[in-house]
């Protein structure tokens, strides 16, 4: 009896445990479900999330990208590559321009440009392709307020100043003191740009009073956007006496020059300010730049870049005085004199953009059907006398070639010569004068 009293202990005790278990694995379960319903709804959320953003993507593509190849087939982006894009036009080792006879790509690159009206200064004030500069270090013919060094991108040879992104970080090159009438060209190469760059990324150009990191009292600024998922348009600005004159932003669509080395090309006449990026024109306003030539310095600044991802290079800046119109000298004088007009590295392939001056050549052979003209090349000291001499002759008979198969000018009337290095204008130990002696005459006959 006293065996069975506790067997039925025993079973009570268990009975009450198991009671106690399956309430408390109940009540454990019932949170556990509690979560796990929770769970359930951030990951609907999350769906719906990701669904909506990709709905809402697809929906600013069909306005923002109408007929964009962007994205394959399935929808999905087309990655972007994360290496530099060196055959743009200015490649030096490219061979994209050949008037001369080169392949369609050339003629059709030549043909975009034939109505590009930018004419560069003719009086070189600076140049810097970083040439005498080390890889790593900054610059020696610029300065900063931030940070910044020279590399090489790729396989190419060529060097770029890599610009860092910065609140009030500005790049300020050696220029002389700015005249009234410049122009200003550089080439820019990125890397890391995809959808999610921002839409305030800039590269702001800057004229400005002011010579060391400070806006200035007067100034113009003109900036160019390098968002991917929309067309941000650049904006332009100014101040006169620390005042307001115009703020405005632009429509232009820079998306996809922005990642193949664009080259920008700023002409400043007086009050005037144009800027084209490549071949088109994108801003021209009369009166933005404060009267007076107050405006001394340029000045580079850039912002709203990813750190290590998304970056930003300049090289070959060129600053001349002058650039409004060679017809006239040409004319009265009967001779003009440019290192405008560009070629490829050690070839006669001329680089699209220059073909702005071969049209004002053209132009007044036009109006002038009598004149006849000798066009003369010369080169740097880079190479020896004999190639240089055969290489300037070459580009002579290139130009030659674009006024008779672009602009239709009579073959009879152009005469073609080459003076090599023989006759320099400029030092060439520096960068600067191997530029100045890069140069087209035109001379009246």
């Amino acid at each position: 009896m006293e065996k069975l009293s506790k067997t039925i202990k025993i079973g009570i005790t268990f009975f009450l445990l198991l009671g106690f278990a399956q309430t408390a694995n109940a009540q454990f379960l019932k949170k556990l479900g509690k979560k796990a319903e929770k769970a359930a709804e951030r990951a609907v959320e999350r769906r719906v999330e990701k669904e909506t953003t990709e709905k809402t993507d697809q929906a600013l593509d069909s306005i923002l990208e109408p007929g964009s190849k962007r994205k394959d087939q399935g929808g999905n982006p087309i990655p972007q590559s994360t290496e530099p894009n060196t055959s743009g036009s200015n490649s030096g080792t490219e061979n994209t321009n050949d008037v001369s006879g080169g392949s369609d790509a050339g003629s059709k690159s030549i043909a975009v440009y034939s109505k590009f009206d930018f004419v560069p200064g003719d009086k070189l004030l600076f140049f810097d392709n970083f040439a005498n500069d080390f890889i790593g270090d900054f610059p020696s013919k610029w300065n900063t307020n931030g940070g910044g060094e020279v590399v090489t991108l790729g396989d190419s040879s060529e060097k770029w100043l890599e610009l860092i992104s910065g609140y009030n970080i500005y790049f300020i090159p050696d220029v002389p003191t700015l005249p009234e009438e410049y122009t200003i060209e550089f080439d820019i190469m990125t890397v890391g740009l995809d959808r999610k760059t921002s839409s305030t990324a800039i590269l702001r150009v800057d004229l400005s009073d002011d010579d060391k990191f400070k806006e200035g009292s007067n100034f113009v600024h003109a900036s160019l956007p390098f968002c991917q998922y929309s067309a941000i348009g650049i904006n332009m600005a100014n101040h006169i006496n620390n005042k307001r004159e115009i703020y405005s932003t632009v429509k232009a669509d820079l998306r996809d020059e922005v990642l193949n080395r664009p080259h920008v090309s700023i002409a400043v006449n007086k009050q005037r300010f144009r800027l084209w990026v490549n071949e088109e024109k994108h801003i021209d306003i009369p009166r933005i730049v404060p009267s007076g030539g107050v405006l001394k310095t340029l000045k580079f600044h850039m912002n709203n870049f990813k750190d290590g991802k998304e970056r930003v290079f300049i090289s070959n800046l060129k600053v001349a005085e002058g650039g409004l119109d060679l017809r006239r000298t040409l004319i009265s004088e009967g001779k003009v004199s440019t290192n405008g007009i560009l070629f490829d590295s050690g070839s006669a392939n001329i680089q699209p953009q220059s073909m702005g001056i071969i049209r004002q050549i053209s132009q007044v052979l036009q109006q002038e059907t009598s004149m006849k003209l000798k066009i003369v090349g010369h080169t740097d000291a880079d190479g020896n006398d004999a190639s240089n001499m055969e290489l300037s002759k070459k580009r002579a008979d290139a130009v030659k070639n674009a006024l008779v198969s672009v602009y239709s000018v009579s073959s009879d009337r152009l005469m073609t010569e080459g003076k090599g290095e023989t006759e320099p204008m400029g030092d060439n130990g520096t960068a600067d004068g191997k530029a100045q002696n890069r140069r087209v005459e035109f001379i009246k006959q």
